[in-house]
């Protein structure tokens, strides 16, 4: 290779590379960048059989979940948006809000010592220590709040924390519609949308 080939070269491949990015970058524009989590939503609840955080010799399937719509909170100690979450769950929880808890990948005695110094939000909390329910949940993170209907469907899948906001606007409505039973399906669907 000559000196001159070595240079046009030098000068060609990045210019090619600058080329390739704008035609990649303009065949994307005006297309959705949402990231698209694949969750159960409008499916039941994956099957499970996992211990209570308070007495670990005792495990629950989804047989011992709430037969009215409820919450499923996956969190951890470690969390530290959970930490933030966690006195607006305490908030839902006096308002009578079922709430069952998911510890994530979380060491049982940090766990319980988060509890006993933040207050208890839960109906009850389950372990997934290993985190498999998590994949099966289509997990991203902590904390991660699933609404779920009496008979184990899940209508919303909230990544981060649950606050004032996303409670009033898209929360409450998905979890009064599953609870009324004189409206449709659809509309059931269309109120957690």
């Amino acid at each position: 290779m000559t000196p001159n080939t070595k240079r046009t070269a030098i000068f060609l491949i990045p210019l090619l590379v600058f080329g390739l990015l704008i035609v990649m970058f303009f065949f994307r524009l005006g297309k959705p960048t949402d990231v698209v989590i694949g969750t159960a939503i409008n499916k039941p609840l994956p099957d499970f059989s996992l211990p209570l955080l308070s007495d670990p010799s005792r495990t629950m399937s989804k047989g011992d979940l709430p037969k009215t719509p409820f919450l499923l909170n996956v969190w951890g100690s470690w969390c530290t948006t959970c930490y933030v979450e966690h006195p607006f769950l305490m908030q839902l929880h006096q308002q009578g809000v079922p709430i069952v808890g998911i510890n994530y990948k979380d060491e049982t005695k940090d766990a319980l010592v988060y509890l006993q110094k933040q207050k208890d939000p839960f109906l009850y909390s389950l372990q997934d220590i290993s985190g498999s329910y998590g994949i099966d949940l289509g997990l991203t993170g902590a904390p991660e709040t699933f609404v779920v209907d009496s008979s184990g469907v899940v209508y919303q899948h909230i990544t981060g924390e649950i606050h004032a906001d996303n409670w009033k606007e898209r929360i409450l409505p998905c979890m009064q519609a599953l609870g009324d039973n004189t409206i449709s399906e659809t509309k059931k669907v269309q109120a957690c949308q």
